[in-house]
């Protein structure tokens, strides 16, 4: 069977039809850890937590979902790669959102240098196609601290965590808007 690739229609370079790849799978990556975490969540007894981590899987599988269909959008192959064990075991919950803010900045180098191989390949719609990812990576980052920062103030247990968690438990997810909204 001939695929777009074969008969040219990819509007994709090779060098980034292979990144946005390692990019989906960096997002299916993210989806599977923050899973983890909200499993370990619920399992301390944190289901407040275990709620906000919930809501960041169901985000991590939106936005990969948003780099499959443009892969697909672009006439590109999607090739899906291994996704790697998440960690399972957490010291703290200021442990697992220092952890959570440590991968967001993996993410958002990992975006940042699609922005760089998308502008040196002159590939106008991928930069575009990525700039929704930037400013998402600022609200990531963001959300991480404040709740870091709570954290360090309210401590690892008593009345003030158990706040903390009721707080957590009123997030929602929003899906992202489609590509036509961005």
């Amino acid at each position: 069977m001939i695929g777009y690739n074969e008969v040219g229609i990819s509007m994709l370079s090779k060098k980034m039809e292979e990144a946005l790849n390692k990019q989906l799978n960096n997002e299916l990556y993210s989806a599977y850890l923050y899973l983890s975490m909200s499993s370990y969540s619920t399992y301390i007894g944190l289901k407040g937590f275990a709620n906000w981590f919930m809501v960041q899987y169901q985000e991590e599988m939106a936005h990969a979902l948003k780099f499959y269909k443009y892969i697909l959008d672009q006439g590109s192959q999607v090739k899906l790669m291994a996704i790697a064990q998440p960690m399972t075991e957490f010291k703290s919950p200021l442990d697992m959102f220092e952890k959570t803010l440590q991968h967001e900045k993996f993410v958002t180098k990992s975006i940042n240098d699609l922005v760089d191989l998308a502008i040196s390949e002159k590939d106008h719609a991928t930069n575009i196609f990525l700039q929704w990812y930037v400013t998402e990576q600022i609200e990531e980052e963001s959300n991480d601290h404040e709740i870091i920062s709570k954290l360090k103030l309210v401590g690892e247990e008593g009345p003030a965590l158990l706040m903390l968690d009721k707080e957590l438990a009123t997030r929602v997810f929003k899906p992202p808007p489609a590509a036509s909204e961005d």
